[in-house]
């Protein structure tokens, strides 16, 4: 072997490796993307007919756009601080957010849209204190787990306190009402137990009581019946209870394989209710079809795949805060990836949960990014601790 050679291989095995998981990094800038794009087309009617938006079909692009811009640039400082600072501070993070959930709720303070009081006006913007609370009790739950890992066998010390403080949560959730933050940040907590070690019997038996417990709710609010009672047979009133979901079912049915094309959607031209929101998968599924789709569902299981896997490397160099961290970011990212579209595609009743870094609405787009970034930095910190060695 020539000299020149074995001084590129020398120079390469040098070469630092990079310091970020590229599959997440673009996996999340691409829906980023995407969702910009999605947002614009689903939303052109809608804004350009709206008196409160000007008559501008720019209008949401507009917005959506300083929202990615916002939450770019709390993502790139986010990444800097280190998961002992987030640990730290999950306590008081988590505080922070009880108090927003309780600011909603006052007369005057919250804001009210479309029946639900779930809004905090900030004047330019409105914030939605349950998306930053997916957030926090993604790092209260690690650092509460982390902490009682003595008592994991201990209903009254490791599961009862923490039962108790996302029963207040739950409770202020549920009077806005948000009950799919609620069920998201239920299955957040309850992941990040189970993962940190709590036992299959006290686990099979807080799943037996969460099962009644939203069953209860269901049954105990006429609202939410009728949303259960429209989702099991949306044609029987296609115009009432099943309107929704009703033409995001003729969404999908018309996009077929391919789509009817960018901005060719029928559906988003007033039929479709928050067509660029809630159901902007719908829209997706119309213009792209089953290869859009495909795409975003693939994009999404590299975001989940991902953290597990930079969970998993954490917890394999005994970094057990940000192991609990990574996991519940991908419980998170997940669980409400999974809610959207099964809402979508009729397989869950309605509810109103955005899609993950697609969707329009500033607070669970910047809430996403602040997520993925702390996501990245346990990435990187593993790297620099296991020698530059990725998962």
């Amino acid at each position: 072997m020539s000299r020149s050679s074995l001084f590129y291989m020398d120079v390469k095995s040098r070469a630092p490796r990079a310091q970020y998981d590229h599959a997440l990094a673009w996996s999340a800038l691409l829906l980023l993307a995407l969702g910009l794009v999605m947002v614009y087309s689903a939303s052109i009617a809608i804004a350009e007919a709206g008196r409160a938006t000007g008559h501008q079909p720019l209008y949401y692009l507009f917005r959506h756009s300083i929202f990615l811009a916002l939450g770019l640039t709390a993502a790139a400082v986010i990444y800097q601080v280190p998961l002992r600072v987030w640990q730290e501070g999950a306590p008081y993070l988590f505080l922070l957010g009880a108090l927003l959930l309780l600011l909603v709720l006052i007369p005057g303070v919250g804001r009210e849209v479309n029946g639900s009081q779930r809004w905090l006006s900030l004047y330019i913007i409105n914030l939605q204190p349950s998306e930053l609370m997916k957030f926090f009790v993604v790092l209260y739950a690690a650092d509460y787990t982390v902490r009682k890992a003595a008592y994991l066998d201990s209903l009254n010390r490791k599961f009862l306190p923490l039962f108790l403080v996302m029963v207040m949560v739950g409770g202020l959730l549920l009077r806005e009402p948000d009950f799919g933050a609620f069920a998201v940040i239920t299955v957040i907590a309850m992941g990040i137990l189970f993962l940190g070690g709590m036992t299959w019997r006290l686990y099979a038996g807080l799943i037996v009581l969460l099962i009644a417990s939203f069953l209860t709710l269901i049954w105990a609010s006429p609202y939410r019946m009728q949303r259960v009672v429209g989702f099991m047979d949306p044609w029987a009133d296609p115009f009432g209870k099943g309107y929704q979901l009703s033409h995001a079912l003729i969404a999908f049915g018309r996009g077929a394989w391919f789509g009817v094309g960018l901005g060719g959607s029928v559906e988003k031209l007033f039929y479709l209710p928050e067509a660029h929101t809630d159901f902007l998968l719908a829209v997706i599924a119309e213009e792209l079809g089953f290869v859009g789709v495909t795409l975003v569902l693939a994009l999404f299981c590299v975001i989940i795949v991902r953290a597990f896997s930079i969970g998993r490397g954490a917890a394999a160099l005994d970094r057990h805060f940000p192991a609990l961290v990574a996991y519940g970011i991908g419980i998170w990212i997940g669980v409400q990836t999974i809610i959207n579209i099964g809402v979508n595609m009729g397989l869950l009743p309605t509810k109103g949960l955005t899609l993950p870094l697609l969707s329009f609405g500033g607070s669970g787009i910047v809430a996403n990014c602040c997520g993925l970034a702390v996501l990245m930095r346990i990435d990187s910190e593993n790297r620099q601790t296991g020698g530059g060695r990725a998962p």
